[in-house]
């Protein structure tokens, strides 16, 4: 999938190697910098009026960025001040030239410094940064985060590693956070996309060359990157065109999980959808549902019977479904059948003992769709959540999307996505039915699991956003024809 220039995320070394690029290909380093400061100071004044305000500068290029903001905040007419972790003449490079330009006092870093209701800017490290913060720098966030009054970040919240979001050691909360040509995956992933503020994404001239250079594989969860995949009907349109989805359903004390996936892969654009259900469950499922079908399935010789027929393309096992052997049974003979498989909730804790088994069947285009504590039965991996989901994929062999309020899907090639700022009401029960559901729907319709994987994601947290609090599972399917509309 191509990536279009916001939902691109580079990490930092690609920042890094982007920036070198650039510069290489005849812009200095020092324009670079001027750029991004002026970036930075045009994001304050048109947000803010003129106040007090206090730049902590760190001793490297993100220091640098913070000595221009300073001195065109200065140059506007704003009382502006500077403390500077380490030295001055320590600086070195273009950081160096930008802090020979500030006309004004360079104070040493001291807390002290940090008051109520000044406008205070956090250039002290970049996403760069790769150790624990300590020392003065540690002390200054600390009571920056106490005090009450805005903050900008540049390029990223002090602390927060680049590349996993996770903070080290401390960092404060931003109103306002400017990064420079692309975000990080740690302006999305928690606790770092929760400490970011507003976002602002600024052009300081990086070539089009690195972009072309650097190979892009991390994406910004959002429509202008999956869009143009998404299924849309046409004059010639019809039910079969667009897919007939299988959802297998539990008993009928179970049932509600499969209904809410069934209907939300119908409301998505599922052509057909088909419930399988034990036979004592059947009333309990046909008295609930009208558009979506319901056929009983008594043993596994009914149920492949139900898998023989070709235009039925994707099906969702695990719903309700009761962990064990039979649902084991079931997930391998829906592999054999060739069907596109998206594995959720007890499909996939049947296999906790031998998740070889399950990893060993499955093909690149198939669906797991785990929460953390899922995640943990299949896989032993640790670290960073967009590491665990890559890593989970390509042991798999399948596309994982790993949920959660900053959702990661990844495949086994190594491209992921990263949806950030989920709603808080999505924790409930049933939802995580309705986004495998939405998944299910797009699958049997042809989009490439990656992608319908992320726009199931995106089309959940968007429909949850847009009803609100007292959201309940059944509410978010009647979300999607105005949302579908729009996107369309």
């Amino acid at each position: 999938m191509a990536a279009p220039a916001a939902a691109g995320l580079y990490s930092v070394a690609q920042m890094a190697a982007a920036d070198r690029l650039t510069i290489a290909g005849g812009t200095p380093g020092r324009r670079l910098m001027a750029r991004a400061g002026a970036a930075v100071a045009e994001a304050i004044m048109a947000r803010h009026a003129a106040r007090p305000t206090l730049v902590l500068c760190g001793p490297g290029n993100n220091g640098g960025d913070g000595f221009v903001v300073a001195r065109l905040l200065r140059a506007a007419g704003w009382p502006v001040r500077v403390a500077l972790l380490g030295a001055r003449e320590r600086l070195a490079g273009d950081a160096a030239d930008a802090a020979a330009a500030w006309p004004g006092e360079v104070l040493p870093l001291d807390p002290a410094l940090i008051e109520p209701g000044q406008l205070t800017i956090d250039a002290l490290f970049g996403a760069g940064l790769a150790r624990t913060l300590d020392g003065a720098a540690k002390a200054a966030l600390e009571r920056l985060a106490a005090q009450p009054g805005p903050v900008v970040a540049v390029d990223l919240p002090s602390g927060v590693a680049g590349d996993s979001g996770e903070v080290l050691g401390t960092a404060c909360p931003a109103d306002l956070t400017v990064t420079f040509h692309r975000a990080k995956p740690g302006h999305l992933l928690l606790p770092g996309g929760t400490l970011r503020g507003e976002l602002v994404i600024a052009d300081i001239g990086i070539t089009a060359q690195a972009d072309r250079t650097l190979a892009i594989d991390t994406f910004w969860n959002q429509p202008d990157w999956w869009g143009p995949l998404l299924p849309r009907r046409t004059a010639a349109s019809h039910k079969y065109r667009h897919g007939h989805a299988l959802v297998l359903g539990g008993g009928a004390a179970a049932s509600g999980a499969a209904r809410l996936a069934a209907r939300a892969a119908l409301r998505v654009g599922a052509g057909l959808v088909t419930v399988l259900c034990p036979m004592p469950a059947l009333p309990v499922y046909a008295s609930q549902l009208t558009a979506i079908m319901v056929r009983p399935v008594a043993d596994d010789a009914e149920f492949g019977g139900q898998l023989a027929d070709d235009r039925r393309n994707a099906i969702l096992l695990g719903p309700g479904g009761g962990v064990g052997e039979e649902l084991q049974r079931r997930v391998l003979a829906a592999r054999a059948a060739g069907k596109r498989c998206v594995l959720d909730a007890d499909a996939l804790t049947s296999f906790a003992d031998e998740p070889e088994r399950l990893f060993a069947a499955l093909a690149a285009d198939d669906l797991m769709t785990p929460h953390e504590g899922e995640f943990a039965r299949l896989f032993t991996f640790a670290g960073d959540k967009l590491g665990r989901a890559r890593a989970a994929a390509r042991l798999c062999g399948a596309v994982v999307l790993l949920k959660g309020p900053d959702t990661v899907v990844a495949a086994p090639d190594g491209q992921a996505s990263i949806l950030s700022d989920a709603p808080p009401w999505l924790a409930t029960a049933g939802t995580g039915d309705v986004l495998a559901g939405l998944a299910l729907g797009l699958i049997a319709q042809g989009m490439p699991t990656l992608a319908a994987a992320s726009a199931a994601a995106w089309l959940h947290a968007e429909a949850a956003r847009r009803f609100g609090p007292g959201l309940i599972a059944e509410d978010l399917s009647e979300q999607l024809p105005d949302l579908l509309a729009d996107l369309a």
